[in-house]
């Protein structure tokens, strides 16, 4: 009996010191993986040495008292290459700043787990597909800039929940059907939305014209 409790002890003691992934390893993780999917001829990125354990001694990424990723500078440092949906894992982060770059491909659904979310400044890169829905998630989201990019399909009229939001700019892409008029969208003006040829005017309660599926044509 004594030798069976003492070996559940062991056990118990072993399990105890595995341990798993901690933040700073699961944050710098998502880094590094957005380092990978991107060419970085400026050298920006060098010190995002997968090594160190902790993303917060690494250029262009600020952090709060607990290590955690809370900013993401990397405006006009000429990169290229795409986004990685592992951003989406970085839940503290405040402002995500990857404006003036050459980056492609679409904006993955996942940058709506950012729930700390306050900028998200994706300007003048060639930023393909849709704008993802699920940004409407990003409750405290104040400032989302999109335009300069190639984005196509419609405006999802979920981000009119994003209470917050006080400046939106989609201007100078491909977007098209009309533009929401409700909730936040109430108060922008057409500033944020020019230079879309395909994108008619505000829209009409009653006289939306979307397809069922909410794309147009």
């Amino acid at each position: 009996m004594a030798s069976s409790t003492a070996f559940h002890l062991l056990v118990l003691f072993l399990l105890s010191t595995i341990q798993s992934p901690t933040n700073a390893n699961l944050e710098g993780d998502a880094l590094y993986a957005l380092r990978r999917a991107v060419r970085d001829p400026g050298h920006v990125l060098q010190s995002w040495d997968p090594t160190l354990t902790d993303p917060c001694t690494w250029f262009h990424v600020t952090c709060d008292g607990d290590n955690r990723v809370t900013r993401l500078d990397l405006g006009n440092a000429k990169l290229s290459g795409s986004l990685v949906p592992e951003l989406g894992k970085l839940v503290r982060l405040q402002f995500l700043e990857l404006y003036m770059n050459e980056l492609v491909g679409p904006i993955p659904r996942e940058l709506g787990n950012l729930k700390s979310l306050v900028s998200l400044d994706l300007y003048h890169n060639n930023l393909t597909g849709t704008i993802p829905a699920s940004l409407s998630k990003l409750s405290n989201l104040k400032f989302l800039r999109l335009n300069g990019n190639r984005l196509t399909g419609r405006i999802p009229r979920e981000l009119t929940k994003l209470g917050s939001l006080k400046i939106l700019d989609v201007s100078n892409n491909d977007l098209c059907g009309t533009i929401p008029t409700s909730g936040s969208f109430s108060k922008l003006t057409e500033e944020s939305f020019v230079n879309n040829s395909r994108l008619e005017g505000p829209e009409l309660v009653g006289f939306v014209r979307y397809n069922a599926d909410g794309s147009c044509k």
